[in-house]
C-alpha cells in the first residue's frame, strides 16, 4: 500500500479491518480535551479547530464515532471551583472542551491511527501552536447513570443530542481501592440522588488511561491513572440558569472519600461560527 496515496492494496486492507474485531455502538472510551488558546489567538485558534482539526484530527479517524465541542465564556469560567485546582491553574484556564466517543474495544487501534495522523499533521504545519492543553486524556468508560431510567437518550446519543450544557468534573482519590469504592458509591447512591429532579439527564463516568510514549510533545502525560475519575454531566438547561440550585455544591461529591479537583460548566459551541469568542476574557 502506498502510504501517501492510499492506493494499491489499501481498499482490501480496509475491508479486512472492518470484518474483524468489535464494532458495537457503546462508548467504551472517550477523548476529553480542555484547551486554552493563548491571549490574542482566540479567533485564529477557533477557526483552526473548527475548520480543520475537529475533522482531520478527530472525526475522520477510525472508531471515533461521535464528537462535540463546548465553550466556557468568562461568566461560566467564574462559576468553576475549587479555586486551588490540581487540574487547572488558574481554575479558569481551559475555555474550550472537546469530547469524543470511541467504540468499545477499539482503543489500541484508534491510538495507532491518532498518533500517526497527528505526526503527519504536525509535519504538514497543520497543528496550531499558540494553545495550552490544560486537561487532555483518553479515558475508559466506567458507568453511565440516567435520571429517567430507560426513557430518553442513551450515552451513545449524548454528543449528538442537543444538550444545552455540560459540566466537567474531575475527582481524585488516594488510590485504586479508594477509587473503586468511590465509583460504587457514586453509581449506587450519590449520582441517582443528585440527578433526581435536576436539569441533568445523565452522568457518564470515565477513568483516564496513559498516553503512548510516542505522543506529541505538546500533550503532557496523563495524571491520576490509578486514582482519578472524570464525570461528564449532560444538562438540558444552560448551566448559568440553574447553577446555584443544582450544581454549586458539586465540589462536595464523594464526601470525605474524594477530592474534587475541578467543576467546570460549558455550553455547546455553534459549529462554523465564532460565537462566544468575544466572551472568553
Amino acid at each position: 500500500m502506498d502510504s501517501e496515496t492510499g492506493t494499491a492494496g489499501g481498499a482490501e486492507t480496509y475491508a479486512e479491518l472492518a470484518a474483524v474485531g468489535p464494532y458495537g455502538i457503546r462508548p467504551g472510551h472517550a477523548l476529553i480535551t480542555m484547551v486554552e488558546p493563548h491571549p490574542g489567538h482566540e479567533y485564529a485558534y477557533n477557526r483552526w479547530y473548527e475548520d480543520d482539526h475537529y475533522y482531520a484530527g478527530a472525526m475522520a479517524m477510525p472508531w471515533m464515532f461521535a464528537g462535540r465541542r463546548w465553550v466556557a465564556t468568562r461568566a461560566l469560567q467564574e462559576l468553576r471551583g475549587p479555586e486551588k485546582s490540581a487540574v487547572a491553574q488558574p481554575v479558569t484556564a481551559g475555555c474550550y472542551l472537546s469530547t469524543y466517543w470511541v467504540t468499545e474495544g477499539r482503543y489500541d487501534e484508534h491510538m495507532k491511527w491518532t498518533v500517526a495522523i497527528n505526526k503527519r499533521l504536525n509535519r504538514d504545519a497543520r497543528v496550531y501552536r499558540d494553545r495550552t492543553h490544560v486537561f487532555t486524556s483518553f479515558q475508559d468508560h466506567e458507568a453511565t447513570v440516567y435520571r429517567d431510567g430507560a426513557a430518553g437518550p442513551r450515552d451513545f446519543h449524548a454528543l449528538d443530542h442537543p444538550y444545552q450544557g455540560l459540566v466537567l468534573q474531575v475527582v481524585d482519590t488516594e488510590g485504586p481501592e479508594a477509587r473503586a469504592e468511590l465509583l460504587e458509591h457514586l453509581v449506587a447512591r450519590e449520582l441517582p440522588r443528585r440527578l433526581a429532579g435536576s436539569p441533568a439527564a445523565m452522568v457518564t463516568v470515565f477513568r483516564p488511561t496513559p498516553l503512548p510514549g510516542d505522543r506529541m510533545t505538546y500533550v503532557k502525560q496523563v495524571e491520576g491513572v490509578d486514582t482519578r475519575l472524570t464525570l461528564l454531566w449532560f444538562l438540558e438547561r444552560d448551566p448559568r440558569a440553574c447553577w446555584a440550585e443544582h450544581f454549586a455544591d458539586l465540589e462536595t461529591v464523594g464526601g470525605g472519600a474524594a477530592r474534587v479537583e475541578l467543576v467546570a460548566p460549558f455550553i455547546p459551541t455553534v459549529p462554523g461560527t465564532d460565537r462566544y469568542v468575544d466572551e472568553l476574557r
